[in-house]
């Protein structure tokens, strides 16, 4: 080959593939990039501090390097995806703006932007972290997001939002400091699995949506660990709640839905702003049910924890059996006239404070568990009450009510208490 014919080749490569498709792009460059790009492409970022907001048109992968930053100084959107199959992974991204309204986020998944994937980038985030708006079949997996703790948690965003969103998969992602970690709003169909939420307000947050599966998730820190509102058949499954404050799980209008081999642990009483003192009524809730009807509660532990199950508001049909309570300060709060069965073919739930026997040495107590009386209900309705706990008239109450059980109000009745905490599916496996 002549020289001149060398020459015309360089020139013609140089045309054709341009510096940034031939090496890593540098700061300065990604724009250009991101307009020139084909589908397919694989954009790579060399280290160093890219600056600006930045749209992906294009079915193409951005890659980062080790030591690559993308900073949106504080502003808008850094990095909008408006195209469908495209891979953003291995980036940092930091200084979004923190404007809620206009959704301001790391990484904005908009609706064209089917069969997304996010993966291993780290978030610090002002806004939102990662929204994804109407695009079906998302996969956000290995993130690590982190709220701006210099901001009020109610005017942070979330770590991960999903808005009509139906097919995502959200798995194996941290999310800290947020205003919650996941949240989920009229969102169909979606999975998330084994993410790590801690310390904001919700770990995982559901509103309005059907036939979701939680499972293997952990929380801790948060002001409740699964928040599960106006929702109906969700699967939620070997997940666990342990410090948080407030409520490990939370079931608002929960219909038809599956609680099974979750734990909810050491759940700590709200506070008042400053820290120092329980709210009145924020005692700390292993399961809250309000209004939560036709689901199935099984297999669960809650322990040691000021209330293990407070159920009121009309919570009806409930399958609930196979749990274990354990060494919570009261096990059950019920505030209600109608009877409530917790067992199921023979086999009811374990209870440390169980007091009990079982003579043939089947495993099932001979006797019902009860957990509540006539008493723990005037206390429950007056909590100023309480001074009168170790009072003679208190005392008459409880004998009244054991020497003529005709009088004991109706409420949950154990019919087969367990002597020893059930295996769960996990264990067994």
């Amino acid at each position: 080959m002549s020289r001149r014919q060398r020459f015309l080749g360089l020139l013609l490569g140089a045309i054709l593939f341009p510096a940034w498709a031939m090496a890593g792009i540098q700061p300065g460059n990604l724009t250009q990039a991101l307009e020139s790009a084909d589908s397919g492409d694989t954009l790579e970022l060399e280290p160093g501090l890219f600056t600006g907001h930045y749209r992906i048109d294009t079915s193409l992968t951005l890659q980062g390097s080790p030591g690559t930053i993308i900073d949106g100084g504080g502003e808008d959107t850094i990095l909008t995806i408006a195209a469908p199959e495209v891979l953003v992974e291995g980036l940092l991204l930091r200084n979004s703006g923190d404007n809620l309204t206009d959704h301001d986020s790391a990484i904005f998944v908009a609706e064209t932007a089917r069969d997304t994937h996010i993966h291993a980038n780290r978030i610090q985030a002002n806004g939102f972290g990662i929204w994804v708006d109407s695009a079906p079949n998302v996969l956000i997996e290995r993130n690590r997001i982190t709220g701006n703790s210099d901001i009020r948690s109610q005017d942070r965003g979330n770590g991960i939002h999903l808005h009509n969103v139906n097919g995502a998969m959200i798995r194996d992602n941290t999310a800290c400091e947020a205003r919650d970690g996941i949240y989920i709003n009229v969102s169909d169909d979606n999975t998330l699995v084994g993410n790590r939420l801690c310390d904001q307000r919700y770990g995982i947050h559901y509103m309005y949506s059907n036939n979701n599966t939680v499972r293997g998730n952990r929380s801790w820190g948060n002001r409740t660990g699964y928040a599960l509102m106006q929702s109906t058949n969700l699967e939620i499954i070997n997940n666990r709640s342990e410090n948080d404050k407030g409520y490990g799980f939370l079931m608002n209008y929960i219909t038809q839905s599956t609680l099974r081999g979750n734990s909810a642990v050491d759940i700590k009483s709200s506070t008042v702003p400053d820290g120092t003192e329980s709210i009145e009524g924020g005692e700390g809730k292993a399961l809250f049910i309000y209004n939560s009807q036709k689901n199935r509660i099984h297999g669960n532990t809650f322990a040691r924890t000021a209330i293990g199950i407070h159920m009121t508001a009309g919570s009806e049909n409930n399958e609930i059996h196979g749990n274990s309570l354990i060494s919570n300060r009261t096990q059950v709060k019920y505030v209600s006239n109608r009877a409530q069965e917790w067992s199921k073919d023979g086999r009811g739930n374990y209870w440390s404070d169980y007091m009990g026997w079982d003579i043939d040495d089947d495993g099932i107590g001979d006797v019902p568990y009860e957990p509540n009386d006539a008493v723990d209900r005037i206390l429950w309705t007056y909590p100023m009450a309480r001074v009168l706990m170790n009072s003679p008239a208190v005392e008459l109450m409880r004998w009244v009510q054991s020497a003529f059980p005709i009088l004991k109000p109706q409420g949950v009745k154990d019919s087969h208490p367990l002597m020893r905490p059930p295996e769960t599916q996990d264990q067994q496996s």
